[in-house]
C-alpha cells in the first residue's frame, strides 16, 4: 500500500484542498493523510473565509505522519502565512521526506487571493528547493517569476528559468491559454508537452489540486516525473469529461469517475 501525505487547506465544500487530494488519493488506491494548514469557509460560489491553523498545531500533525506511518510521497498545496511555510520546511528537513510535490496555490479559482505577501519570498526560498516539482498555473507562474507568458514557447521558458534557478522539475500548467490544454514540463532541464483536448466546462474547481495529488500517487510508486504526469492528466481529463454538474456555481469534477466501472 502505497501511502500519500497532503499538506493543505480544507475545503468544507468538497471540490478543492484537502478534500479533492483525498478522493484522488484513494481514485488511485493509495492510503491518503492529510495536514491541514486552514480551514476554508467556500463552496462552488467562492471563498468566504480563512482560518489558519497554529503553527505548533501543524508541526504535530506532521510529527504524529511522520513517526508512525511514513508517506512515499508528500503534496503540498495551500499554504498562506510564511510561519506555516517554515514549519513545513522544516519537517521535510526533519523527517528527509520523499517525493515533495509542491502546487503554489496563491489565488483561489474565484479570484481571492489565498498566499500573503510576506509569504512568497518563504515560498520560494524554503519550499522549492525542498521540492522533486512545483506546478503552478500561468498565473502563479507569472507571480513566481515576473515573466509574462502569452503562448507556449512563452511558457517553455518561464519553465526552464524556474528549473535553473530551483534545481527542481516544473510543471506550468497551460489551462489559462486559449486553445488546446497543454502544460510543459522542465526536467534535468529537458522540455516535455502535454496536450489534451479542452473540456468545456464550468466545473472545474479543485483541478489544480487534483492534478498535483495525481502526481504525487504517481511518484510515490516509483514512477518518473514525466510518466507520473502523463498518468495524472489522463486521470483529470476523464474526471472533467466525466460531467457532475453540483453547486450553483464553479462546480467540481468527479474524482470518483472510473470507481466501480469496469
Amino acid at each position: 500500500m502505497y501511502k500519500i501525505l497532503t499538506i493543505a487547506g480544507s475545503d468544507c465544500s468538497g471540490g478543492a484542498g484537502i478534500q479533492a487530494d483525498i478522493k484522488t488519493i484513494t481514485a488511485y488506491g493509495m492510503y491518503a493523510m492529510s495536514a491541514i494548514t486552514a480551514l476554508t469557509v467556500q463552496n462552488t460560489t467562492g471563498v468566504y473565509d480563512v482560518l489558519n491553523v497554529d503553527r505548533g498545531f501543524l508541526k504535530k500533525e506532521l510529527d504524529c505522519i511522520f513517526t508512525d506511518i511514513f508517506p512515499d510521497a508528500v503534496k503540498i498545496g495551500m499554504v498562506s502565512e510564511k510561519s506555516l511555510i517554515n514549519v513545513i520546511a522544516e519537517g521535510l528537513d526533519e523527517y528527509k521526506a520523499l517525493n515533495v510535490v509542491v502546487d503554489p496555490v496563491m489565488i483561489s479559482t474565484s479570484g481571492r487571493k489565498l498566499l500573503d505577501d510576506d509569504a512568497v519570498d518563504v515560498l520560494k526560498n524554503k519550499l522549492f528547493y525542498k521540492a522533486r516539482l512545483i506546478t503552478p498555473n500561468i498565473d502563479e507562474a507569472e507571480m513566481l517569476t515576473g515573466m509574462t507568458i502569452e503562448n507556449e514557447e512563452h511558457m517553455k521558458m518561464c519553465a526552464l528559468n524556474m528549473f535553473e534557478k530551483y534545481k527542481c522539475a516544473v510543471l506550468i500548467k497551460g489551462g489559462h491559454l486559449k486553445g488546446r490544454a497543454v502544460d510543459v514540463l522542465c526536467d534535468k532541464g529537458e522540455i516535455y508537452k502535454f496536450q489534451e483536448e479542452r473540456i468545456k466546462s464550468d466545473n472545474n474547481h479543485g483541478t489544480g489540486c487534483t492534478l498535483s495529488s495525481a502526481i504525487a500517487c504517481g511518484l510515490g510508486e516509483g514512477k518518473s516525473i514525466e510518466e507520473s504526469v502523463k498518468s495524472a492528466k489522463e486521470y483529470l481529463t476523464g474526471a472533467l469529461k466525466d460531467g457532475l454538474n453540483i453547486g450553483r456555481g464553479n462546480g467540481p469534477l468527479n474524482h470518483c469517475y472510473r470507481i466501480g466501472k469496469a
